[in-house]
């Protein structure tokens, strides 16, 4: 559900900032689908490439094997990502706050953490530069807090004026699917609301697996579940070296 939801929110056209796992399998489903001519672009240099199979890893050989052309990762950032020239990017993270502020860098407190998580990576310079950014990950009650303990990825800051401040191009996170449903930024505030749940899920069990208190929107929806032939393409696309030896 996930993967389809992420999938249908890309336009044909788009240049797309793609991360491996889901991010990869969405956007490789859209371009499957609805969106043949979306541009993808991953963080190793590929550009607009075309995988038979969905790649292992960024470097994966098949992603340069079907790219239009491969470039230096310091090109992919400063030419194609600083300058606003990615339409939409993929995030998660190990925590989440209310304005959409990502963590993956400590659990706990910064010099004495719980935790230590991988890091940055892109990402802060994803959220900076994308013009759109679309969180994928999980919702459970220690990964949706009121207040990361590091933000390592500016989403909202604390409202609505503070990526102006800070002269951030893109609109920041615009949509949080979850694997409940899909939580967007409040226009006047930016604190993420939910604005449509998956088949079969309550606002009781969404609220119950979030860490403030979650406001609804007056326009709640419902997804719309995947299509037959979103799940037979969805199940056809095989991972790199999948059943081989």
């Amino acid at each position: 559900m996930m993967t389809v939801a992420a999938a249908r929110e890309l336009r044909d056209g788009q240049v797309v900032f793609v991360g491996i796992d889901l991010p990869s399998r969405a956007a490789n489903l859209a371009r499957r689908l609805h969106a043949p001519g979306l541009v993808l672009v991953y963080e190793s240099g590929t550009v607009d490439t075309k995988p038979a199979e969905l790649p292992l890893s960024i470097g994966d050989g098949v992603l340069a094997d079907t790219a239009l052309t491969v470039v230096s990762v310091p090109e992919v950032f400063n030419y194609w990502l600083q300058p606003g020239r990615m339409d939409v990017g993929f995030l998660s993270g190990a925590q989440i706050d209310r304005y959409a502020n990502l963590n993956t860098t400590v659990i706990g407190a910064y010099d004495e953490p719980e935790v230590r998580l991988p890091g940055s990576g892109g990402a802060p310079e994803i959220s900076a530069g994308c013009r759109e950014i679309i969180v994928v990950m999980r919702h459970r009650k220690r990964a949706f807090v009121d207040q990361v303990d590091f933000i390592t990825t500016f989403g909202h800051g604390s409202g609505p004026t503070d990526r102006a401040l800070l002269g951030l191009h893109g609109s920041g996170p615009m949509r949080v699917i979850t694997d409940l449903g899909v939580l967007e930024p409040a226009p006047d505030s930016k604190e993420l609301m939910l604005t449509a749940l998956h088949p079969g899920v309550t606002v009781e069990q969404v609220r119950a697996e979030t860490g403030w208190s979650l406001e609804i929107s007056d326009e709640l929806g419902e997804t719309t579940p995947p299509t037959e032939r979103e799940l037979t393409t969805l199940r056809a696309m095989k991972t790199v070296g999948a059943g081989r030896r």
